[in-house]
């Protein structure tokens, strides 16, 4: 399929559906490349930090800075929750973790429809938290698809896919900035071909469907029987939420970096501990713990965690959280 050539000289209206900062520096980079940008839709300001006041989204902030008029509706439902963005008359709209599903009716709106920057190689890990399962399975590399909005979850036509490998240093925070620069490089070469009228849809397969599940505080419990390169992987996957977390002592313990080491012991069981790091039995191989974090503290070394907190060979780690 060969998208039509825009109208206008060949300039883009494109409208943008984005809300956390991985959206955010894709609207950058399409405001770098100079295209029009009539209207941003994000989703209501939602309470946060401490105090719990009503915080603007990121691509809320970007778009107020830039001049850019901001719809926030809570569906897309009706034809006034619709009416901002069918006034704007897009030939395209962009949508970047929207965190809303667009109905038919959205759709068929734009000129040129809408177009998806997905933070996998489709058809890998469609869904809420590509990146996390990424690291958390283990894959050898990801990437960034643009791909052409239908009605189901991730199942569109793929516009343009660029990768990138998963280092074994790599966080869930640390992969999510890549990929943010790499999606926001994707979408303008994407609009580019676009706008050129060589942009070419190739279905994806129906071979290697995975679903990346929104990611939830209970499974970020550390299970000690498990492999400990399993954990290590966990524990990356979930940095910075939720954190992979076990417990010693009634005390609540977030770990933040961990490297797998030989060892054999009944799973959880403290096997070592010295400055570097608390070594802990799995129920393959050992994990050993080099940065941890108290509840009401911050994260640590393992070192100057040990100063606040002594831990002792042989006690045992639980696997669940305390009442």
């Amino acid at each position: 399929m060969t998208a039509a050539p825009a109208s206008s000289g060949g300039t883009l209206r494109v409208a943008f559906a984005g809300t956390p900062e991985f959206a955010a520096c894709a609207l950058d980079a399409i405001l770098q490349a100079g295209y029009e940008v009539p209207l941003v839709l994000t989703q209501p300001d939602r309470p946060s930090g401490r105090g719990m006041k009503l915080t603007p989204s990121a691509v809320k902030q970007l778009a107020l800075a830039r001049g850019i008029a901001v719809d926030q509706p809570e569906k897309l439902r009706t034809a006034e929750q619709r009416a901002a963005l069918a006034a704007c008359a897009p030939d395209v709209l962009v949508v970047a973790a929207y965190g809303l599903l667009l109905p038919p009716a959205v759709l068929a709106l734009p000129r040129l429809g809408c177009i998806n920057i997905h933070a996998s190689l489709l058809p890998r890990w469609r869904g809420a938290a590509p990146i996390h399962r990424a690291i958390e399975a283990g894959d050898a590399e990801t990437g960034v698809t643009i791909m052409q909005m239908d009605e189901g979850l991730d199942t569109g036509a793929m516009l343009l896919v660029r990768r990138t490998p998963i280092l074994l240093a790599d966080t869930t925070a640390r992969l999510h900035d890549r990929l943010a620069a790499l999606g926001g490089e994707a979408i303008v070469d994407a609009l580019g071909a676009l706008a050129a009228g060589t942009l070419r849809a190739t279905p994806q397969p129906d071979e290697g469907v995975t679903y990346a599940a929104k990611i939830g505080r209970a499974e970020a419990t550390i299970d000690w029987t498990r492999p400990a390169a399993a954990i290590e992987r966990a524990v990356r996957a979930f940095d910075p939420f939720p954190g992979a977390v076990s417990v010693l002592r009634d005390s609540a313990i977030k770990c933040w970096a961990a490297q797998p080491v030989d060892g054999r012991g009944a799973p959880g069981t403290v096997l070592a501990v010295d400055d570097g790091g608390i070594t802990v039995a799995c129920g393959e191989g050992a994990l050993r713990l080099l940065s941890l974090q108290r509840a009401g503290s911050k994260r640590l070394p393992a070192g100057e965690f040990l100063r606040g907190f002594a831990v002792c060979v042989g006690e045992r780690f639980a696997t669940a959280s305390p009442a």
